[in-house]
């Protein structure tokens, strides 16, 4: 197939007819509701998870229709790099045999995280989980069919770590360095780190959350941060936060995984924007050791990021990324 539009979608954490709305907003959509035949998408993960407690339901189940939907377009026009939140489906999710056993483990949760209840108790029951928490909020919309999607999508290689377009990397949350230096060292040029992810046993660059390590580690769930000393969280060597000077000088990176409101949080000082605002891309530049975080994208940026919070705001100012411009798509 030959792609005239080569465009990326932050995180779709939202209802599968927001995820369309945004789509056809932006002229991407055939009158059957499928991608135009020259449209290549690449989506950025996270496509499990979102909403109130009340909308679990439908987030459960239109999670695997969006999912689905994606999949079902040839692998070279529609690129799904995976998630935090995909492969937890496979890992701290995967003990839950039955969406019955699940569906016991999230009201218990909801009793420690909500009402206090003995959280230690839980984590016995549960130990592949790092806290209750998880269970209550993060992955809530949890369910067997969502896993056996996951694997399926898995063992045809369809979920990646990695997709390189015009000497840009896309991951899910960054990679530094010293991730790369755990699979064999810094490559040269976003082709190569593409493929050398893609190559890379996940173990060395994803830790998953458990009772015994906590809260997951890696390049999966990583954020940039402004650091702080001894904090352990930027302690490798898979982390929860990395200083984003160490990212490879040789080619930029398109990230979703995070907010504009959780950049604002942890990229202290670096922030150029007065408040937090979803929907548009965001780009981080590095001069030295100066950092500036801002709204908009910029010709010698290192890191963009394209999680504009889908659920939180309206499908026509969500903006998505033109991968050839690397400016948000006209």
């Amino acid at each position: 197939m030959t792609f005239r539009r080569h465009v990326a979608m932050g995180d779709p954490q939202a209802p599968f007819d927001t995820v369309l709305a945004v789509l056809k907003h932006h002229r991407l959509l055939d009158g059957q509701d499928r991608l135009r035949d020259d449209v290549q998408l690449v989506s950025m993960g996270d496509h499990f998870d979102w909403g109130t407690p009340d909308q679990r339901s439908r987030a459960t189940h239109d999670a695997v229709a969006l999912l689905t939907w994606l999949a079902s377009h040839p692998p070279e026009q529609v690129v799904l790099v995976a998630g935090n939140h995909d492969l937890a489906r496979v890992f701290e999710l995967a003990p839950f045999s039955t969406d019955a056993d699940f569906e016991a483990a999230y009201e218990a949760a909801v009793r420690v995280y909500r009402h206090g209840a003995d959280e230690a108790a839980f984590l016995a029951r549960h130990p592949h989980v790092p806290d209750a928490e998880a269970v209550a909020r993060d992955f809530s919309c949890f369910s067997v069919e969502q896993r056996t999607l996951v694997e399926r999508l898995l063992a045809a290689r369809r979920l990646v770590l990695a997709h390189e377009h015009r000497a840009l990397l896309l991951v899910h949350a960054g990679v530094t360095v010293d991730d790369f230096e755990r699979i064999g060292g810094v490559p040269s040029n976003a082709a190569e780190a593409a493929q050398a992810l893609n190559a890379a046993e996940v173990a060395k660059l994803h830790q998953p959350g458990s009772a015994a390590t906590g809260i997951a580690r890696g390049v999966l769930f990583q954020r940039p941060a402004f650091p702080v000393v001894g904090d352990p969280q930027f302690s490798g060597p898979l982390r929860r936060r990395y200083d984003p000077r160490r990212l490879p000088s040789g080619f930029p990176q398109a990230i979703g995984h995070i907010r504009d409101k959780k950049c604002h949080e942890i990229l202290g000082r670096w922030v150029k924007d007065v408040a937090p605002l979803d929907g548009p891309i965001r780009s981080l530049r590095i001069s030295g050791d100066d950092v500036e975080y801002a709204r908009g994208t910029f010709d010698d940026a290192r890191l963009y990021f394209l999680d504009g919070g889908m659920n939180h705001t309206a499908p026509e100012s969500y903006e998505l990324f033109d991968l050839d411009r690397r400016a948000p798509l006209q």
